[in-house]
């Protein structure tokens, strides 16, 4: 499986594409193991210019870190809210469908409604 370079990664973070080579670690990437504090840490990468902007700021040190918390804050909030709807665009960008899941969640998913459906059949 190839890896993206930390130069191809960055522009990845910053919404553009990976060579189809990367399809496999594209899809790896949004619905493996730990897909969702990878997606935080991307997702945090294009504020990053913002916080150093907001450290930059005339004034006291306390004063620019609440600034860059606060922007901190309002980033985690949009990149966890928008989550769902960034994955399926990404997915759908790199030729994969844009409904792919985790598979072991969607095997427990599966479990879960066989065993509902034996216990409440119709």
């Amino acid at each position: 499986m190839t890896r993206p370079n930390p130069l191809q990664w960055i522009g990845y973070a910053f919404g553009r594409g990976l060579p189809d080579s990367m399809r496999e670690w594209v899809r790896k990437d949004l619905t493996g193991k730990y897909a969702t504090p990878r997606h935080i840490v991307r997702g945090l990468v294009p504020f990053t210019p913002l916080f150093v902007v907001f450290l930059l700021f005339p004034g006291e040190l306390w004063l620019r870190g609440l600034m860059v918390l606060l922007a901190l804050l309002l980033a985690l909030f949009y990149t966890i809210a928008f989550m769902p709807m960034n994955r399926a665009h990404r997915l759908a960008k790199h030729g994969l469908p844009a409904d792919l899941e985790n598979p072991e969640r969607a095997r427990r998913r599966a479990l879960e409604r066989a065993k509902y459906a034996a216990q409440h059949p119709h």
